[in-house]
This record gives structure tokens, C-alpha cells and sequence, in this order.
């Protein structure tokens, strides 16, 4: 077995020991999640059912299996969210040895903003986006003049096939921070690909909600303007790592080393 190939066994491994962490943690939360649903369950009743939606919705259960699913549901959720840190340094802990100290230290601190942005984004889709969409579904039921008849395992499905997928989109700039400081992305790449990432976009909007023009753009348009600020926050670190490179490679010069063309650092200088 080469260098090479032993280089790689051993990140394969290190990401399998990462992967079941951040495995094992998820289970334990799952169960956390799963004791904790009654009151929170009992919560998203009151509060949507009856308080923020100002309409008293009745829920039924229409098999034994459904008890559990829906407890499963929210046990999910509640785990996602707790092992998401768990899960963002697992990852960090894999890319660190590539990575300056100085990106070590600013990477690290974009966890605790990741999980911030998911709960951000689950908020935004539970507080405005579903009370919107089951009211305007409720008009056009009452249109038709039928009588609603919501069973609970279906309705929480519905909700949280739209209220996940914006928590986890609102982890975008994030996501393309991370990924420029790792030099995978660079501000450039993302203007360009701005066409590519408004379809893209439209598209999630379109799945994850009703098809209905106004739901399409209230999820559409966060979306967009959170990769705009992505952009933004890009081009900022861009430069300050550019600067960075180039301060490195002036005291590497000062001090005498010989800079390469395909090597940004040099090497050191010789006594």
C-alpha cells in the first residue's frame, strides 16, 4: 500500500469514527425528543389550532400506528436541531489539520451561528409561512363548502414538510462562508451561478409549499435574499483572505524565501 493509499484509508476512517458520533448523539436525542413531544405537541395545538390561527381546527387520529408516528415526528425535529452542533464540529474536526489557525478559530465560530440560522429559519416557517398557507388552504376549503376533517399524523407531516426544509435553507450563508473559506467557492462563482441558484430556489419554494403563486414567492424570496447576503458576506472574507495571502507572501519575501508560482507560501528561508 502506497503513502497515498494509507493517507486515504485513514481519512476514511477518521470520517466512518466522525459519522458514528454524530450517529450515537442522534439516537440519544431521538430519545430525548421522543419523552419531551407530549408538551410540545400539546403547545403547537393550543398555538396554532386555536391562537395564532384564530380558527378552532379539530385533529383525529385514524389508526393506532399514527400515535407513534407523530411522537416520532417531533422527536425527530427536536434531535435534528440538538444534533446539528454536534454535527457542524464533527465536520470541523475533520477539515481542521487543512486549515490556518486563523481559520480554525473563525470556522469554528460559524456553529453556534449555523444553529442559530436553523432555529431562525424553523420560527420563520412556523410563526409566518404555515399560518399563511393553512389559512389560505382553509378559505379555499370553505369555498367549496366542505367540513374540514384534518387527521393530527397528516396535518404535523405537512407542517413540518415545509417548516424543515426553510430551517435548513436558512443555513445557506453559512454554508457558502464555510465553503470559502475551504477556497472551494470565491464570490465570482457564486455571481455567476446566480441565475442557476434563483431556480433553484423558486424550485424548493414550489416543492415544500402548496401550489399557489403567493406561497411560492413568501419562501422564494428569503431564500434569494439570504444568497444575496451569502454573496456579500463572501466577498467580504474573499478580500480578507486575499490580504491575508499577500501580507503572508511580502514577509516571506522580507525575509528571504523563495516564492514559487504554484506555491502561495514559499519556502523557508535558509540560514
Amino acid at each position: 500500500m502506497t503513502d497515498q493509499d494509507k493517507r486515504w484509508t485513514e481519512h476514511l476512517s477518521e470520517m466512518r469514527t466522525r459519522i458514528l458520533w454524530v450517529f450515537a448523539f442522534f439516537v440519544v436525542f431521538l430519545i430525548v425528543g421522543f419523552v419531551s413531544a407530549k408538551p410540545i405537541i400539546d403547545w403547537m395545538k393550543a398555538d396554532i389550532l386555536s391562537g395564532t390561527m384564530g380558527r378552532n381546527l379539530e385533529l383525529h387520529i385514524f389508526s393506532p400506528g399514527e400515535t407513534i408516528s407523530i411522537f416520532m415526528q417531533f422527536a425527530f425535529v427536536v434531535s435534528l436541531v440538538l444534533t446539528s452542533p454536534v454535527a457542524l464540529y464533527q465536520a470541523w474536526r475533520f477539515v481542521r489539520p487543512g486549515l490556518t489557525d486563523q481559520e480554525r478559530r473563525v470556522t469554528l465560530g460559524y456553529i453556534p451561528v449555523s444553529v442559530l440560522l436553523l432555529v431562525a429559519g424553523l420560527l420563520f416557517g412556523y410563526f409566518l409561512i404555515f399560518p399563511f398557507i393553512i389559512g389560505f388552504l382553509t378559505t379555499l376549503t370553505a369555498s367549496l363548502g366542505a367540513t374540514e376533517t384534518y387527521g393530527m399524523y397528516e396535518f404535523f407531516r405537512f407542517l413540518f414538510r415545509i417548516v424543515i426544509p426553510i430551517g435548513l435553507l436558512f443555513e445557506l450563508p453559512v454554508i457558502i462562508l464555510f465553503l470559502t473559506r475551504l477556497r472551494i467557492l470565491n464570490p465570482e462563482i457564486l455571481k455567476k451561478g446566480r441565475k442557476f441558484a434563483y431556480l433553484a430556489m423558486v424550485v424548493l419554494a414550489a416543492m415544500i409549499t402548496p401550489p399557489d403563486f403567493i406561497s411560492n414567492i413568501l419562501v422564494a424570496i428569503p431564500l434569494i435574499a439570504l444568497y444575496e447576503v451569502s454573496i456579500l458576506f463572501s466577498m467580504r472574507i474573499y478580500r480578507k483572505m486575499k490580504a491575508e495571502e499577500e501580507a503572508v507572501e511580502q514577509s516571506w519575501r522580507e525575509r528571504g524565501a523563495v516564492i514559487r508560482p504554484d506555491d502561495d507560501w514559499g519556502e523557508e528561508p535558509r540560514d
